[in-house]
This record gives C-alpha cells, structure tokens and sequence, in this order.
C-alpha cells in the first residue's frame, strides 16, 4: 500500500467517523502489520461504527464481539495467555 492509499482509506472512514484520525491510523497500522486489534473506550463512542467504517473501506468482513467484565479474551480465541509461546503458538502438546 501507499501513502495514497492509506490516505484515502483514512478520508473514506473519517466520512463516518469524525474527529478520531489518531485512532484510525492506529486500526491501520494493526491491519496492514497483521495484528490484532482491541478497541476499548466507553459505550457510545462510535467503536462499532468505526470498525464497520473501516472494513467496509478495505472490503472486509465485518465481525464484533461483545465482552462482559466478566469474560477474558481467551473466553474466545481459545487460548490462555500463560500458554502461548513468544510468537503467539501455542505452546502446550
């Protein structure tokens, strides 16, 4: 991708999403650098909309999830954090 291009990814999510060009850049580096992403504000922020604002721009599908306080997230990858190796495999038998 080029600087063009993420620019007018960064320009198609800000015509949804307003004020959160910070954030976006964010979301971008996770994706382009195939990492996963967590975004945490309080309720009402406009998270969901901006992660279907983003996938949208880049033709992706579009998955949410919906956490409790009392779920970890390994309550969804399967994995437990104790047990997964320097890079992220798995590091039981």
């Amino acid at each position: 991708m080029h600087n063009e291009d993420i620019k007018k990814l960064i320009e198609n999510v800000e015509k949804v999403i307003v004020g959160k060009t910070e954030v976006v850049k964010l979301l971008l580096t996770g994706i382009l650098t195939n990492g996963h992403i967590l975004i945490d504000d309080v309720p009402g922020m406009g998270k969901t909309m901006l992660s279907l604002a983003l996938a949208k721009s880049i033709h992706a599908d579009f998955k949410r999830i919906q956490f409790t306080p009392d779920l970890l997230p390994s309550d969804d990858s399967g994995q437990h954090p104790d047990k997964v190796g320097q890079r992220g495999e798995n590091a039981m038998p």
